[in-house]
């Protein structure tokens, strides 16, 4: 069995290679590999547990929403503040009631089991929407605010499958308790998630380890510690996590680097063990018998509830063109939340048959691959996309446990520059900053007062944060 894993990810690894060429999303990647290996396939392992995979889920999706809350920057967050958490908090209840009504009178479902299904549905994928852009460099305004909707809007979803769950359970007779453990639920996770990014940073500063091990460790402990308090004190542990590493991540602390990179690596391996373990849990002669259904929804959240939900939540902002809008709800794509969602049903007894997590899944499967495989090329032909410089094959960071408004930055010579052929001595930068290396092509440039600058030239360049505005603006005029 571990054989058979370490084979899978190592697999699964090297051919994100070849899917990020193609643009397919990596979900698609690894979902067909757990099918593939599990019982209606080859039959490697045979897999059925709806509970257990919720559970292995939840402990993976305290990782990946502290790590998107982590670095859900406060800047980014302000710029697009309106369209972004509108969408990510009212857009989700209103995908969920448009899709909801639609799958009731269009696919003959239950009315209340239909808005279960529309809230499970509702959210985007972070994963999917960030490795498109990393792919390909999209629009700042349009770019980021998919981004900033795609890593908020996973608590609200949750929060909404469970409400809609408990009111088909009969757990919503005594409305005013209700409310009140709802408005608990969404305000103390918020409340928890702040009180928690404050110890944490303190706890990092503390620390003063000199194995770096122990600030993993701590960082992992903190995320835990958000879910815990949440969970002990009634509240929204998905929410307490996310805003946990929100106020976290815009937070100097001791050994931020190093834990910015720490957590985004166990957030991609808990990516890919959820999708994997989904993958294994379906049966894809499961799936056939409900094509139609999940077609029909998949059809109805693309082409109608996510227009209609992004031109109520963004138009009044009025921030966006009308192919910028048209971007974004394009952009809608669904993930692994939503396939996580799913199995909640099954877990409350019902969703015996696992009719709606193969209706699910299969709408998800077919949002990935219409959406993940063509949102490149619905943005060219919008004129969104934007001529991206080489990226660099290596990086140097400032990886200190001490606080220090010091760090290394990365910054690209453009295309057409001023500072082309200018010696480096020529340069007017702050005294108190340095360029340490250039990369140019493949190689890495030991910087010299006569180094010439070309464009295209990666430069690393270690100053305070009060300097590198001055030094960017130099450097890219």
């Amino acid at each position: 069995m571990f054989l058979l894993i370490a084979l899978l990810l190592i697999i699964a690894t090297y051919a994100t290679k070849i899917t990020s060429k193609l643009g397919i999303p990596v979900l698609l990647l690894f979902l067909g590999i757990g099918m593939l290996i599990g019982s209606d396939a080859l039959n490697f392992i045979y897999f059925d547990d709806a509970v257990l995979t919720q559970k292995i889920a939840n402990i993976a999706l305290i990782f990946i929403l502290f790590e998107g809350g982590f670095n859900t920057r406060r800047d980014s967050l302000k710029f697009v503040f309106g369209p972004a958490l509108t969408l990510a908090t009212f857009g989700i209840v209103l995908t969920a009631a448009i899709l909801g009504l639609l799958i009731h009178y269009v696919v003959q479902i239950d009315l209340l089991y239909s808005f279960l299904i529309g809230s499970i549905i509702s959210s985007t994928d972070a994963a999917a929407v960030l490795m498109i852009f990393r792919q390909k460099i999209i629009k700042r305004n349009v770019s980021t605010t998919l981004e900033v909707e795609s890593a908020t809007n996973d608590p609200m979803a949750i929060l909404l499958t469970v409400i809609v769950i408990q009111i088909i359970s009969g757990e919503t007779r005594n409305v005013p308790v209700f409310l009140i453990h709802l408005t608990w639920q969404l305000g103390g996770g918020i409340l928890i998630g702040w009180i928690i990014g404050k110890v944490g940073s303190k706890l990092f500063d503390k620390l003063e380890a000199e194995n770096r091990g122990y600030y993993h460790v701590m960082s992992i402990a903190v995320s835990l510690l958000a879910f815990g308090l949440a969970d002990v004190t009634k509240s929204n542990g998905i929410i307490a996590v996310f805003f946990a590493g929100y106020w976290l991540g815009n937070t100097d602390f001791a050994y931020r680097r190093g834990v910015g990179s720490f957590v985004e690596g166990i957030s991609t391996f808990s990516n890919m063990a959820i999708f994997l373990l989904l993958g294994v849990l379906v049966f894809p002669k499961n799936l056939i018998p409900v094509w139609r259904e999940g077609v029909l929804i998949a059809l109805l959240l693309i082409i109608v509830a996510r227009p209609i939900t992004v031109l109520i939540c963004v138009l009044p902002f009025r921030r966006f063109k009308l192919k910028e809008n048209l971007f974004i709800m394009w952009g809608g794509i669904k993930g692994a939340v939503p396939i996580v969602l799913a199995t909640y049903p099954a877990v409350y007894g019902l969703d015996d048959n696992h009719f709606i997590f193969n209706i699910v899944f299969f709408a998800v499967f077919l949002s990935c691959l219409l959406q993940g495989t063509t949102i490149g090329w619905v943005a060219d032909r919008l004129k969104l996309s934007i001529l991206s410089l080489p990226k660099s094959r290596h990086s140097i960071e400032l990886i200190t446990t001490q606080k220090s408004d010091i760090d290394v930055f990365e910054i690209q010579i453009p295309e057409i520059s001023s500072i082309e052929g200018t010696r480096i001595q020529e340069l007017n930068l702050p005294p108190d900053s340095l360029i340490t290396s250039i990369m140019r092509g493949n190689y890495i440039i030991i910087p010299k007062e006569d180094t010439i600058l070309k464009k295209h030239d990666i430069l690393f360049v270690i100053a305070s944060y009060k300097e590198i505005d001055r030094i960017r603006s130099e450097l890219s005029k």
